[in-house]
């Protein structure tokens, strides 16, 4: 009763970005794809009711989503040591690190406001190691273990213009976010999953994605794309209460999320 009161009294912020045709999209990933099957009216009960219904189709790294370990290999190494040829099919997707392993997550989370009251950062921003404990301390805000990181760039306000938010550069995106030594801090901290509200996290075009090798690879820590963290930042909320939950996408590299923060 004591957490359902808390829950009662809290602020809930929704951190998830909306699904429409026409939204922004990496463009190594499939665009989301939205019809009715289905209006009111094609069909009627013998009372006079009706009912609609709908279609979609979108890939597991399309909207705000999370990263599985999966999703990036290295030598032909998942992470674990995993052999990627022997864990993998068309059919069946990853047979290890699968979207439907990861579990509910529900933990302390924090904002670290990169962007501020300067509208949203430019392209070439790379966010090191040096700069984001630099926010951390100017917020007075502390990162555990086990934390969820969430990074404001701002470019959230441009999520209605897929141009824009994409902001493709010779067919690859270009924006900002951390370079390898803001994710090597952040992965010092031994948190769980780090975030942003851009289409690649890290510091794009990265040709090699070393940010991505890093965390997932490396250290087995998932990345969360495309969040919508103003609301967060204009209340200048930096520590919360993580919600979310993966779609249980068997053989996924990743998947769709809905994260909340309660504060």
């Amino acid at each position: 009763m004591e957490l359902l009161n808390l829950a009662r009294d809290a602020r809930v912020y929704d951190l998830a970005q909306p699904y429409y045709v026409g939204m922004p999209h990496h463009p190594s990933h499939p665009p989301y794809l939205f019809s009715m099957t289905k209006k009111h009216g094609d069909m009627h009960s013998p009372a006079g009711h009706s009912s609609a219904a709908d279609a979609i189709a979108l890939g597991s790294h399309v909207g705000t989503h999370i990263d599985g370990f999966g999703h990036f290999s290295c030598g032909g190494l998942l992470h674990g040591g995993h052999v990627a040829a022997e864990a993998q099919s068309y059919g069946g997707g990853l047979t290890v690190h699968t979207a439907e392993q990861i579990a509910p997550i529900v933990r302390r989370g924090v904002l670290l406001d990169a962007a501020g009251v300067d509208g949203p950062l430019g392209e070439d921003v790379a966010l090191t190691g040096e700069r984001l404990a630099a926010i951390a301390a100017g917020q007075g805000t502390a990162i555990g273990a086990g934390d969820v990181v969430l990074i404001r760039t701002g470019w959230a306000q441009y999520w209605e213009d897929a141009t824009r938010y994409i902001n493709a550069v010779r067919g690859a995106p270009a924006g900002p976010g951390p370079d390898l030594s803001g994710a090597q801090w952040l992965s010092s901290h031994g948190i769980f999953a780090a975030g942003s509200d851009t289409v690649a996290f890290e510091r794009v075009p990265a040709h090699d994605m070393p940010v991505h090798i890093h965390l997932l690879y490396e250290s087995g820590i998932h990345i969360i794309e495309a969040l919508d963290l103003e609301a967060l930042a204009r209340d200048r909320v930096y520590e919360f209460l993580f919600v979310a939950a993966p779609l249980k996408l068997r053989g996924g590299t990743g998947a769709p999320l809905r994260p909340l923060a309660l504060a």
